[in-house]
């Protein structure tokens, strides 16, 4: 593994979305390392020394725009992120889940080879998810059908899952 990845320097920028200004950052090579909305749980915000790229996020910016323009079903950039390799497993899990598609923390376990019990343990690692919309948390679902945390806020939530169709539009 790079040791000197730790000392890499950060990029950064924003984009304008439905949700919000979102905080994009990624390593010098363009891979995305984290999607933030504002105010969300364990968001990331812009540190002394990040340098301001926009440029190095143009494709990015494009794919969300089509995403949330009901355009894009399958975001296909490159990224990475750190964790445990029980929480890569989660996140590899949430990866394959399909535009217009839910599950729940214990489909999620199952998948993984989990047991039942590590239930709270798969919470965990989606509510640690450092790539919100691009990893599609927000797809999970409890699992009597209700809308249950997301770091982003429930509203958002809301909002993702209507935008891919699985909740019915909300009247004004």
């Amino acid at each position: 593994m790079n040791t000197s990845i730790s000392t890499a320097p950060i990029y950064w920028t924003t984009v304008h979305s439905p949700l919000g200004e979102l905080l994009l950052t990624a390593d010098p090579s363009g891979t995305l390392t984290s999607l933030s909305v504002p105010g969300q749980k364990g968001g990331r915000t812009v540190q002394d020394g990040w340098r301001h790229d926009p440029a190095l996020f143009r494709e990015a910016e494009e794919q969300l725009a089509a995403y949330f323009a009901g355009e894009l079903k399958e975001f296909r950039l490159r990224s990475r992120s750190e964790g445990t390799p029980f929480r890569q497993r989660v996140w590899a899990a949430l990866d394959s889940l399909p535009y217009g598609a839910t599950t729940t923390y214990g489909e999620i376990a199952a998948r993984i080879g989990a047991p039942r019990a590590a239930v709270r343990a798969v919470g965990g690692a989606i509510g640690a998810n450092p790539l919100l919309i691009l990893r599609p948390c927000h797809r999970v679902i409890g699992a009597d059908g209700s809308l249950t945390g997301y770091a982003g806020g429930l509203d958002r939530k809301v909002r993702l899952l209507t935008l891919e169709g699985v909740l019915p539009p909300v009247a004004d």
